[in-house]
């Protein structure tokens, strides 16, 4: 067997030696960012797939309901109850269906740069925006996530997302806010943190839970957003 030669391939004329090794930390930079985003798409289709599954477990166990309410009223007419039956499933696929552009829209709101210059209109200047900001302990235990952080260096804005926003929603980001700050005193971080609830359905009741709760409320409205701010008296500053 012949001796093994490695072969030296000098770079192209008129290209120096730093002009390359740039071009190679460039393409390795490329390639993390590719890396991050994949991540990113993975958790939010995680994210947007347990979410759509609460949301078919209730929508099948009402349309069940329904069934068997219909079954033992019209049980001599099997064929207008099939049916109906269909008719209800048929709806149940088309709100499953709309369940991910709806979510897709508030979260896309949400990360525009419209709501960025509403904040700044109330006289904040976030310089950062992330999704999915998990939050650990001393043990590298998962204890929560949030959905969208807005960060400066004076004040932190935790956004809870949902898609229908309810009471009981307003009352876990009551308790994730809670939890922030007590994880904040521990890392010594003395910024602000302010709370906001976001959805694309938010009935009056809510949204006035909301903000007596000390939550800013953020309605996705066309192509902008809206900002409901809670009375200076509600403003809770965690």
């Amino acid at each position: 067997m012949g001796d093994m030669t490695t072969q030296r391939r000098d770079p192209p004329q008129g290209v120096t030696f730093e002009e390359v090794w740039a071009m190679f930390q460039e393409n390795v930079r490329q390639q993390e960012e590719a890396k991050r985003l994949l991540k990113e798409i993975s958790v939010e289709t995680g994210r947007l797939l347990e979410k759509m599954s609460v949301e078919t477990d209730r929508l099948l166990e009402k349309m069940s309901m329904e069934a068997d309410r219909l079954l033992e009223k019209m049980g001599a007419e099997p064929d207008w109850r099939m049916q109906d039956i269909d008719l209800r499933m048929q709806e149940t696929d088309r709100k499953i269906e709309k369940f991910f552009g709806r979510m897709g829209d508030v979260i896309e709101h949400l990360m525009s740069p419209k709501l960025h210059e509403k904040f700044k209109a109330m006289n904040f200047v976030f310089n950062r925006i992330s999704r999915d900001v998990e939050i650990w302990d001393y043990n590298q235990r998962g204890l929560a996530s949030v959905d969208i952080l807005f960060e400066n260096d004076e004040y932190a804005l935790a956004v809870e997302v949902n898609i229908h926003l309810t009471t009981e929603d307003v009352n876990d980001h009551l308790r994730l806010m809670e939890m922030l700050r007590r994880t904040a005193d521990e890392r010594d971080d003395r910024r602000k943190y302010l709370g906001a609830v976001a959805g694309s359905v938010v009935t009056r009741s809510a949204a006035d839970y909301a903000l007596k709760s000390g939550f800013y409320v953020i309605i996705p409205s066309e192509e902008t957003v809206d900002i409901e701010a809670p009375k200076d008296s509600n403003l809770r500053i965690w």
